[in-house]
């Protein structure tokens, strides 16, 4: 099994930057695919952004896309969330996931591995 832990929410004003972190460890990381979820209070959790095992194939919903940016480095065992201009809708608690190399999905029921989450908050 993998254990994931987020790190890097804070507090930031509204067009700040902050790079999210989620390490892992316990099994081989570069095996699984990828994933960022975030929920805000009284929403369902929405996908953010994902990453194929290799790195070379990243999809984003369309309320980050441009904004966002999922990376994810092996000899580290560490994907990032790279978030510019910060919207105060972007604040929610923001969590990692793993899931099977071939996950292709942006239900959060498919991955298996889950983090404990970080908060992001934007203030307007």
């Amino acid at each position: 099994q993998v254990q994931l832990q987020e790190s890097g929410g804070g507090l930031v004003q509204a067009g700040g930057s902050l790079r999210l972190s989620c390490a892992a460890s316990g099994r081989v990381f570069r095996i699984y695919h990828m994933a960022w979820f975030r929920q805000a209070p009284g929403k369902d959790r929405q996908f953010v952004a994902d990453i194929s095992t290799n790195g070379y194939n990243t999809n984003y919903a369309d309320s980050v896309k441009g904004r966002f940016t999922i990376s994810r480095d092996a000899a580290k065992n560490t994907v990032y969330l790279q978030m510019n201009s910060l919207k105060p809708e972007d604040t929610a608690v923001y969590y990692c996931a793993a899931g099977p190399y071939y996950t292709n999905t942006r239900n959060y029921r498919e991955y298996d591995y889950w983090g404990q989450g970080t908060q992001v908050t934007v203030s307007s």
